[in-house]
């Protein structure tokens, strides 16, 4: 089934990114409202899942998308890898420490705050400028190759993967295979 908006089109990437945004932001705030362990666990465990998936899809998609239709597209895109980057360090660091220690929600609120600030980046400058410089339709092709994307892409950090488009397309999809076996095997949370 395909998401609609009010006016009938299809829901663009602009408002699947948004919407993942919210998720994200949701799933950290029940993550340090709960106080069991093994709930804190699978919330976070669901929570780097879909941080995975949406950085993956933003690499294949939406980046190249950036690069050709914003102004400085290759530096933002730059920029935004860099975070990228980092984030799958602190969610790396995450998904191997103890949810019962301290140290499991000083890194959920690391986390936090780079998620806001990357969030923040997207959605008060880059978003508007893909709306600016791409056709609605396109929009929303777009939103429907990030959805197929997220299907697809790897659930755990990978902190030495590269953050390209030709790696996901290429070798994503076989990791992303891998990490949601494990997942099954090992009982983990995905979402």
């Amino acid at each position: 089934m395909t998401d609609t908006t009010t006016d009938g089109r299809g829901t663009d990437v602009v408002d699947i990114l948004t919407a993942d945004h919210r998720d994200m932001l949701e799933l950290i705030g029940r993550i340090k409202e709960t106080p069991e362990a093994d709930r804190r666990r699978d919330l976070a465990d669901t929570l780097i899942a879909e941080v995975m998936r949406h950085a993956v899809a933003e690499e294949m998609y939406v980046y190249p998308a950036v690069e050709e239709h914003v102004p400085n597209g290759a530096e933002e895109v730059e920029h935004d890898k860099k975070e990228h980057d980092e984030i799958v360090q602190v969610m790396k660091r995450l998904e191997d420490a103890d949810a019962s220690g301290p140290a499991f929600l000083e890194l959920v609120r690391e986390l936090e705050a780079q998620l806001r600030h990357h969030i923040d980046d997207e959605e008060s400058d880059q978003f508007p400028k893909l709306r600016a410089g791409i056709p609605t339709d396109q929009l929303v092709a777009l939103g429907e190759k990030v959805q197929t994307a997220k299907k697809l892409a790897p659930t755990r950090p990978h902190p030495h993967a590269p953050h390209s488009e030709l790696f996901h397309k290429t070798v994503g999809p076989g990791v992303g295979m891998i990490d949601r076996l494990r997942d099954k095997l090992t009982g983990r949370r995905t979402g």
